[in-house]
């Protein structure tokens, strides 16, 4: 496991390198041990999503919009299973507001949401970011490993 130094991508903290894939912080790459890379499920680690296209404007061009997320996980078929965000928190420090703008054009343009979860010592916490659903108590959802939907985790 290799620390760096900081980058502009991550000014809060060092990438970290490991299995040939290179994380963004510690937290990210202890999801990555504790929970991903034994999981059972083939699984991709930050596959890139173009959201919205380049623009030309009279007298200039508005910039692409593009979200990676931390991981994807994937059914036996090919399928996604979990669309994974790395976060420290389900605050506002964890998530401001534009990831929860990335995390919603990803789930209207790809038809799946994005989970945001929180690592703990032995099982992680998830929400589901977005998404509404009657009666929600707004508690997030506490697993152990990716046996559980994506419904099961809504919040908003």
């Amino acid at each position: 496991m290799t620390n760096n130094s900081p980058t502009a991508l991550n000014k809060r903290g060092s990438k970290v390198d490991i299995d040939g894939y290179t994380f963004d912080s510690m937290k990210e790459a202890q999801f990555y041990e504790r929970f991903v890379k034994y999981c059972g499920y083939e699984f991709e680690v930050h596959p890139r999503f173009t959201l919205n296209e380049l623009h030309e404007i009279e007298g200039g061009k508005i910039s692409s919009i593009s979200y990676s997320p931390d991981f994807i996980i994937l059914n036996p078929d090919g399928s996604w299973k979990h669309v994974i965000d790395a976060k420290n928190s389900h605050g506002m420090y964890g998530i401001d507001q534009s990831n929860k703008l990335r995390f919603r054009l990803f789930a209207m343009k790809f038809g799946h949401p994005v989970e945001a979860v929180v690592i703990r010592k032995n099982d992680f916490k998830v929400i589901t970011q977005g998404v509404t659903k009657p009666l929600n108590d707004k508690k997030p959802l506490i697993v152990r490993d990716f046996e559980y939907h994506w419904r099961d985790a809504t919040n908003y």
